[in-house]
């Protein structure tokens, strides 16, 4: 696979732009730049306008056997500016060549001639081999790509914690494998346990060499679509599963067809989540991939201190150097974010989600409680029906369950008191037995201080009147998470509906 790419490299040539002027390096007085003529001379030479360096096409290609002494480096990872030193017998082009014939340089051309050269590589080999071989090589080859492709897009896990030969479950990756040879016997015949030990095409190596394929073919027509438009970036950071901070950026763009995207485009570890290392991070990520950072039209980031920050933000580091990256927040979360912190600062509506909270753990605390919770409401909802309080309907009169609040998701906390008014008389039920026969005294005492407080006028009040105050500003925040978001519109044009 890797030589493959190799021979595709080599068959497109190095990169050797001509440009009218090329950008002065050194002093002021006696600047130096890339000259085009160089490509005649080194024809090994390539060049990269966003970097104003020089790499060496050969050694480039095959890093790894490349060392990185002797100024190797310099045109392989760092590539090579200093313009004042390609001239005379100490050109650094010429001690790059080296003057003997089996020098660093030499050697890896001769790499790439024998690479090129099909009559000593694998394809001759394969000619020799029968057809069926051959055809058994592509069918196992096409199967991987095939499970590979179906659980990357499906967003399933390769690989399981167990895949030894006697494990009784191997992984999705080999399992997949497994029920696809069991419903084609052709694909049986060549894949795992009749496949040779040297090409299986089944190793972590070989799912992520086509996993990295995938990716580069995506964001290769990313790129074409966006080419030298404008755009806008999206950026989040969390940390993994093994603690490393990773920078997740998406591309919005308007496409060829005049249609907007928002697509995934890669993801980044950083050392911090600090404001100067993101925008580093990010500028180096767009130019590595030749966007423009110029192009760039707006930035969407959360509410945090190191993202929205007015001076020291990432959004302001971005606006200092490149004015028209205008910063977007979203306005729904902006309205959650100002709701949370309005709360915060009156105590009784304060006490009141602590309380809100409380009863929805010690209700919810077990499966025999959640069981005991929904028995009394289908008991509750059978007397109503029978006394013709309630109707019935189509998706009427469903079981629930009392939903959490959570700190930064305002619209949960209207989910979570509309759960309790519904489900109110069975909530105080399930208390009332559990403080009658609970298991010990703790249990019996956090059920009684709960159903005090579940019942007391001031609770009752508030969890109403913060139902229609939520219930309002919940309306709001979907109206404003629309394509076209118009605040005055969504406060005036979409009214409250009252919900049961």
């Amino acid at each position: 696979m890797k030589d493959q790419i190799r021979r595709a490299y080599l068959r497109s040539g190095p990169h050797q732009p001509v440009l009218p002027k090329y950008p002065p390096f050194g002093s002021k007085s006696h600047p130096q730049h890339f000259q085009s003529k160089w490509y005649s001379e080194f024809p090994w030479l390539e060049y990269s306008k966003t970097k104003d360096r020089a790499y060496c096409f050969y050694c480039y290609i095959f890093l790894e056997e490349s060392n990185t002494h002797n100024g190797h480096d310099a045109f392989t990872t760092n590539g090579f500016k200093n313009w004042n030193k390609v001239k005379g017998k100490h050109c650094s082009f010429l001690k790059h060549i080296g003057d003997i014939p089996n020098s660093q340089h030499y050697n890896v051309v001769r790499f790439c001639d024998t690479l090129m050269n099909q009559s000593v590589h694998i394809d001759k080999v394969l000619q020799k081999q029968s057809a069926d071989q051959i055809k058994k090589n592509r069918l196992r080859v096409k199967t991987s790509i095939d499970v590979v492709r179906f659980l990357s897009f499906q967003g399933i896990s390769f690989r399981g914690h167990d895949e030894k030969i006697d494990s009784k479950n191997h992984g999705n990756f080999f399992e997949v494998i497994k029920h696809t040879a069991s419903y084609n016997e052709e694909v049986a015949g060549a894949v795992l346990e009749n496949a040779p030990g040297n090409a299986k095409y089944t190793s972590p190596e070989v799912q992520k060499e086509i996993l990295h394929v995938f990716a580069e073919k995506v964001r290769k027509k990313i790129l074409e679509d966006i080419c030298d438009s404008k755009y806008c970036i999206i950026v989040d950071e969390a940390s993994d599963e093994s603690k490393k901070e990773q920078m997740a950026i998406v591309l919005r763009y308007v496409d060829k067809k005049g249609y907007i995207q928002e697509r995934f485009f890669d993801l980044v570890h950083v050392k911090d989540t600090s404001s100067s290392t993101l925008y580093s991070s990010i500028c180096e990520t767009l130019t590595s991939y030749e966007l423009v950072v110029e192009n760039l039209r707006g930035q969407r980031y959360d509410g945090a201190s190191n993202m929205c920050g007015e001076w020291k933000g990432l959004q302001a580091l971005f606006l200092k150097d490149y004015p028209c990256a205008y910063y977007i927040h979203c306005t729904a979360h902006r309205l959650q974010l100002a709701l949370v912190e309005a709360a915060r600062e009156v105590s009784f509506i304060h006490e009141f989600f602590q309380n809100l909270s409380f009863i929805v753990n010690v209700v919810g605390a077990s499966c025999k409680r959640q069981d005991e919770l929904q028995a009394a409401q289908a008991a509750e909802i059978a007397e109503l029906l029978e006394s013709g309080e309630i109707n019935t309907g189509k998706g009427a009169n469903q079981i629930g369950t009392l939903k959490c609040a959570e700190d930064t998701r305002w619209s949960s906390h209207f989910t979570s008191i509309s759960s309790l008014i519904q489900m109110y008389n069975p909530t105080c039920t399930v208390l009332e037995n559990i403080k009658k026969v609970g298991s010990n005294y703790k249990t019996k005492g956090d059920a009684s201080i709960t159903l005090k407080r579940i019942t007391s006028f001031e609770f009752v009040f508030i969890l109403h009147m913060m139902k229609q105050i939520l219930g309002i500003t919940d309306t709001l925040c979907q109206a404003l998470q629309q394509k076209s978001q118009d605040i005055i519109s969504a406060i005036t044009m979409i009214p409250y509906k009252e919900t049961d």
